[in-house]
């Protein structure tokens, strides 16, 4: 017979990300809704190692760990009373499971059998933004008809940023992405990155990380722009983007981590593709401007450069 969920009861609650810090920070407001209305329970996060230390950042838990083999050999003796598993994954179903959590809770893929509480995922749909995704499947741990969290990302404003004034009032462009198809191409940053330092005046700072380790390949040597790609964690990047005036980007992790920063962001998309449009993925608050087509490249620099203009 299923557990009745009496959130009052809980006494620890296990929360479950253990993928990208883009997708992290939109799962705030859920993990904050859960440590809101289960206001007794001592709430632990689980997440991957490197996105650790960003996590740490915000106050969304009591206690933060790396989901790591150290921390799965000892689960079961931390005696949770629920776990919420916010991306579906195998391991963490089956170690919820073993660990003889009573309520287990997530989306009814990838091993959903072994889940006490479950729903359908269907984010792949995008009918709706990611956030107000998590805050539905938060929902499992909550009281029927509960007031539940927001549409706001969770907010690093009085993040220490002393030391990175050298991006004080730059435009930061980002121009990776992990999917190739979000991939507006990399010629066209180049080239948007040289007219924003002639036509605009302003200092221009790549950001973000390659996948393969390498830089940026420069192809103008008089373009005068501060280059941090590879070189900041993902807490200095935080601090580097609060300097700025503006973020420059695909659909990314650091166009989240602007927004949570606070800094307005002008992001690329494309909208062909239901799962990947701005309605499921785009910037979170106020304040951003999103340019969206079914092609990437029927994106222009000189459209993009328009909306830069704006911020000036």
């Amino acid at each position: 017979m299923r557990r009745s969920l009496k959130p009052e009861e809980f006494k620890r609650i296990l929360i479950v990300r253990t993928d990208r810090f883009g997708e992290f920070l939109l799962n705030i407001p859920a993990i904050e809704s859960v440590r809101k209305i289960c206001d007794k329970a001592k709430v632990t996060l689980a997440v991957a190692s490197p996105v650790k230390e960003l996590a740490e950042s915000f106050a969304c838990a009591d206690e933060i760990v790396a989901w790591d083999k150290g921390f799965l050999k000892g689960m079961r003796k931390r005696r949770f009373d629920a776990c919420l598993v916010l991306n579906p994954a195998k391991e963490a179903h089956w170690a919820a499971f073993w660990a003889g959590i009573p309520v287990r809770a997530g989306y009814d893929r990838k091993w959903g059998f072994l889940l006490t509480h479950k729903i359908k995922d269907e984010k792949h749909l995008g009918l709706k933004h990611e956030v107000e995704y998590n805050l539905e499947l938060a929902g499992l741990l909550l009281p029927e008809r509960a007031k539940i969290g927001s549409s706001a990302c969770g907010s690093i404003a009085t993040m220490e940023t002393k030391g990175f004034a050298m991006a004080k009032g730059a435009i930061a462009i980002h121009p990776f992405t992990s999917d190739p198809v979000k991939q507006w191409p990399l010629e066209r940053f180049m080239e948007l990155a040289g007219r924003i330092s002639r036509e605009l005046g302003v200092k221009v700072v790549f950001v973000g990380k390659t996948q393969d380790g390498r830089g940026i390949e420069r192809n103008n040597d008089n373009l005068e722009a501060l280059d941090l790609v590879n070189k900041t964690s993902l807490v200095e990047l935080a601090c580097v983007l609060k300097q700025c005036r503006l973020l420059v980007t695909g659909d990314s992790g650091p166009m989240h981590l602007a927004a949570a920063a606070g800094v307005p962001v002008v992001a690329l998309f494309r909208n062909d593709l239901p799962g990947k449009t701005a309605r499921r993925w785009g910037p979170v608050g106020s304040g951003h401007m999103v340019i969206e087509k079914p092609r990437l490249e029927d994106i222009s620099v000189e459209e993009v450069l328009l909306y830069c203009r704006q911020f000036m």
